[in-house]
């Protein structure tokens, strides 16, 4: 069973960060990479708004560089997903694809959460092309265009208001003939004269060619009639998924699933695991934030270490 001082569970931005900051303090770590190498930025097109690169960059790239800065310090990398842990007591056991085990005096999660998506057949194609969970990520790219939300709760509200600073028209189509959000966030998407609702509706198939979206077609679904809308992007504002079930009943998680961190601190209710990124932030979810916090969870860990040699 081999053994090291950290584990980084997941290998997004927040993962590379913290594996970039323990290898530099001689760490060693092990980086077990999970299902999705790089993250959800290895899904995406053009980054601009990741400080450092003023002509932006391609997001397997970004996700590429970091993981070449990360082996230059000695970092480790295993291809697999962790099925189960062990918290109960140090050194932790961690399960990799239900057969391989390995132990480590500290981890780090960094596990990311999942955007919610419709399940339509070409959709996942589509992301970078039309496509997109992400409106502060993508929204400039749809300056004076027309798009389209998909949800009616505080997520797609908050996609919604954010695309009107770009967009010439955002149209949220919603299963229901009213919202799941807040009021304070329905009141702001009501006041917003660029903000158009598609009520009772759910969209079922979306139009593309080389270029990406062109349009969607929704039915409403109390009349069964099927319309083609034309759209230069589709957001999806149905929420993320933590990709923290091999977690339940080992570390404290919300009702939503993301793990509960100590107030500013990457660390969960067990002593000697932290956790960074999307799986324990659903406010932020950017690349930058992610990394932010990677390097905190690496500097707690390194402290840990050196307080319990």
């Amino acid at each position: 069973m081999a053994h090291h001082k950290v584990i980084i569970i997941g290998s997004g931005p927040a993962g590379y960060t913290a594996a970039l900051y323990a290898s530099r303090a001689n760490l060693g770590p092990l980086v077990i990479e999970g299902h999705e190498p790089g993250g959800q930025l290895t899904t995406t097109t053009d980054v601009d708004n990741f400080p450092g690169f003023p002509e932006g960059i391609m997001g397997p790239d970004l996700m590429a560089n970091m993981k070449k800065q990360t082996q230059r310090f000695g970092t480790e990398y295993l291809s697999g997903f962790v099925t189960d842990i062990d918290t109960t007591k140090r050194p932790f056991k961690l399960t990799v694809d239900s057969d391989k085990e390995y132990t480590a005096d500290a981890v780090i999660v960094a596990t990311g959460a999942s955007a919610k998506y419709l399940g339509l057949p070409n959709e996942k194609e589509l992301i970078g092309k039309g496509v997109s969970a992400c409106a502060t990520c993508d929204g400039f790219f749809y300056r004076d265009q027309i798009v389209h939300v998909v949800g009616g709760g505080d997520t797609a509200m908050e996609e919604a208001t954010f695309l009107t600073k770009f967009a010439k028209k955002v149209y949220v189509v919603h299963r229901r003939d009213e919202l799941r959000a807040s009021k304070p966030m329905q009141q702001r998407a009501f006041d917003n004269e660029k903000i158009e609702f598609v009520w009772d509706s759910a969209v079922k198939e979306i139009i593309a060619d080389d270029s990406g979206v062109k349009a969607i077609k929704v039915e409403n679904l109390k009349t069964g009639e099927v319309t083609e809308r034309e759209t230069d992007g589709l957001f999806m504002g149905i929420g993320h998924k933590p990709n923290t079930d091999f977690l339940k009943g080992k570390v404290k998680l919300d009702d939503h699933g993301f793990i509960i961190t100590a107030g500013k601190h990457p660390d969960t209710d067990v002593e000697g695991i932290y956790a960074c990124g999307d799986v324990q932030d659903s406010y932020y979810r950017q690349a930058i934030s992610a990394a932010g916090s990677g390097c905190e969870a690496a500097i707690r860990a390194e402290r840990f270490l050196e307080e319990n040699e």
